[in-house]
């Protein structure tokens, strides 16, 4: 079974598996499909992170694929150019990490593939060169978007052909990433990273004033690690170390346990009030500390202990919202990602998620490769004294997180969704409604959702966002505790795409769940 928000890439993903491709082979698959198809979501130039589980050993890999600063990147830079922020958008942040992504499907394929990478990416490749019909949500994005794709030359040949943005149903090409494609297909690592499509990006960063040459591409390599984990109500959940936010999700599930949320209505006040809070707390601690633990001691074990969370639940109001001068907070919500879940017939799993962070990354295309680049780098800090600073060689401080769940020592779970700073609310709330309150997996992505923060700067960040979907005397107790609401419609996409697939215990049977709020669909043989 495959699920990610386009069901296209789901199918190109089964056909992988049908073809006697792995979980693996099938995450790469819908991976670079959509990064063909959902363009304003992931793409080659973005960066990617997996927890995958091998079904043979019963053991679960991290996979690190974060984009690493250029060897010119520095806090000082920018302080002497004028900027007391990295952009984000452009060709700074665009230029400032190399995009991780491929590095980690060439690792991934090399450890777990059975299929030749060129049949992996057989689909996209396709798609770019031949073109894939627009979507109305790609339609959308590419209206709004317009107004930052067009000042970059090479991006606006692609994405507002003619000068205008596409209509639904018309048909988009993007023969340079096919040509790319099939560089990567032919040589792997080296088709990307070194070689004619390298020395594009590379001279496209130097003519446009930005930062990585081909050799800090060169270097950029993807690094296996051990995932995070902890226990909620009997279910063992893993989630992605940093420098992800993966911690955030357990804490956020150790603050709340005690408080017997099986017991809470759900879709009522109490039941966000007290999540709400939980994640400001969460949020709080990995302002404080996250960061890429290569360069700077990261405290998890601390973090993600059931005493840790003794300690900080003393915060949680059960009466009044906290306010953010107690727990303060940063971030944003507002960045896209794609979510893939994949098993196999083994039951091998693998849970990739892949992102440019904003909507089309940082809006810039490197030259005539057609990779359109992130701007992930924007997350980074400039304050010289904070753990997730500039520096060379570095990743930033990483909103992308996935997920596996065991239930009797055996593969539960695979979840994970986009939303940027959302992610953790979204997988806790996921994790909520299956354990606590009997949700199926379809049922839990496309239950009514809030998200906490803000999306804007300017806006609040105590901001609650909430789905009209809630009761309307919840969310009117909500706001009489001192919640500052901003109603949403019934469904919203700015709530987030979650996607995931649940494999019960005993028969093995794999039930799978896609975001209605995507163009998703989970797909099995």
């Amino acid at each position: 079974m495959v699920t990610c928000p386009h069901a296209r890439a789901s199918q190109a993903g089964v056909d992988v598996l049908e073809a006697g491709g792995s979980a693996v082979d099938a995450a790469i698959a819908a991976s670079s499909t959509l990064a063909v198809i959902y363009p304003h979501m992931t793409g080659l130039g973005g960066d990617a992170f997996w927890l995958i589980h091998d079904a043979a050993t019963g053991k679960v890999r991290f996979l690190d694929g974060g984009g690493r600063a250029a060897a010119s990147a520095s806090a000082a830079w920018f302080s002497a150019h004028g900027h007391a922020e990295i952009p984000f958008r452009g060709v700074l942040p665009a230029t400032l990490t190399t995009p991780g992504a491929v590095a980690s499907w060439c690792e991934a394929h090399r450890a777990y593939g059975r299929l030749p990478l060129q049949q992996d990416l057989a689909a996209a490749t396709a798609y770019a060169r031949e073109g894939f019909p627009v979507s109305e949500r790609l339609a959308r994005w590419l209206q709004d978007t317009a107004p930052e794709l067009a000042p970059h030359a090479e991006s606006a040949a692609i994405f507002l052909p003619g000068g205008r943005a596409p209509a639904a149903g018309s048909t988009l090409k993007n023969p340079d990433l096919a040509r790319t494609l099939d560089a990567l297909a032919a040589d792997g690592h080296a088709g990307f990273y070194a070689g004619e499509v390298a020395r594009e990006m590379a001279r496209f960063a130097r003519a446009q004033g930005g930062f990585f040459t081909e050799a800090d591409l060169a270097v950029q390599s993807a690094h296996w690690g051990e995932p995070i984990s902890g226990t909620y109500r009997g279910i063992t959940i893993h989630e992605t170390p940093a420098p992800t936010q993966g911690f955030t999700v357990l804490e956020m599930l150790n603050l709340l346990e005690p408080f017997e949320l099986h017991r809470i209505k759900p879709g009522g006040a109490e039941l966000v009030h007290l999540m709400v809070q939980a994640k400001q707390i969460a949020y709080h601690d990995r302002d404080c500390h996250l960061a890429d633990p290569r360069f700077v001691p990261v405290p998890m074990e601390r973090l993600i202990s059931k005493a840790y969370a003794d300690e900080r639940r003393a915060l949680v109001d059960p009466a009044r919202a906290l306010p953010w001068d107690r727990v303060p907070s940063h971030g944003s919500l507002r960045g896209d990602t794609v979510f893939i879940g994949a098993v196999d017939a083994q039951g091998n799993a693998a849970a990739l998620i892949n992102s440019l962070y904003g909507v089309f990354g940082s809006c810039v295309t490197a030259g005539a490769t057609g990779v359109v680049l992130q701007n992930r780098a924007a997350y980074f800090s400039l304050d010289p004294a904070h753990p997730n600073c500039v520096r060379p060689g570095k990743t930033p401080l990483h909103t992308l997180i996935a997920s596996l769940a065991f239930k009797e020592e055996k593969l539960w779970a695979v979840l994970g969704c986009m939303g940027a700073d959302g992610q953790p609310q979204i997988h806790a709330q996921a994790y909520v409604a299956m354990i606590d309150h009997g949700l199926d997996i379809q049922q839990a992505v496309q239950a009514p959702r809030w998200l906490s923060g803000r999306f804007a700067l300017g806006e609040a960040r105590d901001t609650l966002h909430i789905e009209a979907r809630f009761a309307p005397e919840a969310i009117a107790e909500l706001q009489r505790r001192g919640h500052l609401i901003d109603r949403w419609g019934e469904w919203n996409e700015l709530a987030g795409h979650a996607h995931g697939i649940t494999i019960d215990p005993h028969t093995g049977t794999r039930h799978g769940g896609s975001d209605p709020r995507s163009d998703g669909a989970a797909i099995g043989h």
